[in-house]
């Protein structure tokens, strides 16, 4: 299928509805899988207070999903390896006319990372066809949170995730540049150096550490802390930032968000990016740690960046530990423009 015509919304346009996974992978949670699964049903129902919510749980498991979720959530059983679908899911772009299609790249669980991870590499597929939504297929690796758009021709990415060698090592930069361009419409990629140093899982995505909130305007992931093991190199991206101009030729606006909170979690200390939130229909749902100082600033921050709409935070202790905040297990669906 052409993808001419073809763009990959903002988060913000309006959507039919959000995609989430029930948290499957055994080896991954160990003795966090319980409190896990609790976490993702408070962010399903957080989410479906602003737009519908369709969790998909592995065959025999979507009756505990439907439990803990409860009945504003719709659960659907489908073969899954994982549990993170703004990576495994499909993205979705919507041509001039409002008509919808996903793009479904490539997954190879960050690099390998994580086995077996086939049945996720087809889930995008499966969902498309399960929607009736237009699948265009694309042979590069990609996760969803590698990329942020502001729907006018802009995206931002790191190179730290998208170059790494565990991703496409027989492309150039180049090259992925252009398949970027090619399969979510944009005409203009901001390359930042660094996702976050202690983000070993995804190998630095930008949804840790730079969101377009509004066209032209950016929050960026700035540790108050000299001591953070980001501050010098988010100071880096941020100059990156101050130098570029988006598709339409703006100097961007950046928000600063200087909060960090670091817990423990099943013996480990875990960092809860404040960064990694969901924009609903009418709301932001805000991965928080449970640390009230920090929580309440970093909701402060993001309130102000994104007027006008009600922003809820939700514990997320246990999806940071697992390597994620809110953003990275949902996938929102853009509505598409009914045509006669």
């Amino acid at each position: 299928m052409s993808t001419r015509g073809y763009r990959m919304p903002a988060e913000w346009t309006e959507h039919e509805g959000c995609l989430m996974a029930w948290p499957t992978r055994a080896d991954l949670w160990g003795d966090t899988l319980d409190e896990a699964r609790r976490e993702y049903a408070e962010v399903a129902r957080a989410i479906a207070a602003f737009e519908p919510v369709t969790m998909v749980a592995c065959p025999g498991q979507g009756d505990e999903a439907r439990v803990l979720c409860g009945e504003g959530v719709e659960v659907v059983e489908l073969p899954i390896d994982d549990s993170w679908f703004r990576d495994s899911g499909p993205i979705f772009v919507l041509d001039e006319d409002g008509r919808r299609a996903g793009v479904d790249f490539r997954f190879n669980a960050w690099g390998g990372k994580h086995h077996p991870f086939d049945t996720d590499d087809r889930i995008a597929g499966v969902l498309l066809e399960r929607l009736g939504v237009e699948r265009i297929d694309s042979r590069m690796i990609l996760e969803g949170g590698a990329v942020t758009v502001d729907g006018e021709g802009t995206l931002i990415t790191t190179e730290q995730c998208l170059l790494h060698p565990n991703r496409n090592p027989g492309m150039t930069k180049a090259e992925i540049e252009a398949e970027l361009i090619e399969k979510l419409g944009v005409t203009t990629v901001i390359w930042l150096p660094y996702g976050g140093l202690l983000d070993t899982e995804t190998d630095g995505h930008v949804d840790g550490v730079c969101a377009f909130v509004a066209p032209g305007k950016v929050v960026v992931q700035l540790p108050s802390d000299p001591g953070h093991p980001d501050y010098y190199r988010m100071i880096e991206n941020r100059a990156v930032l101050e130098a570029a101009v988006d598709a339409r030729g703006r100097k961007l606006e950046i928000i600063d968000l200087p909060q960090s909170a670091f817990v423990q979690v099943d013996g480990k200390e875990t960092e809860v990016g404040y960064l990694n939130f969901y924009i609903a229909n009418g709301g932001v749902v805000v991965p928080i740690a449970g640390v009230p100082e920090a929580d309440q600033g970093a909701l402060a921050v993001i309130a102000a960046a994104l007027p006008g709409r009600k922003v809820v935070g939700v514990r997320s202790r246990v999806i940071a530990y697992g390597g994620g905040g809110v953003h990275c297990i949902t996938q929102q669906v853009p509505a598409a423009r009914r045509t006669a």
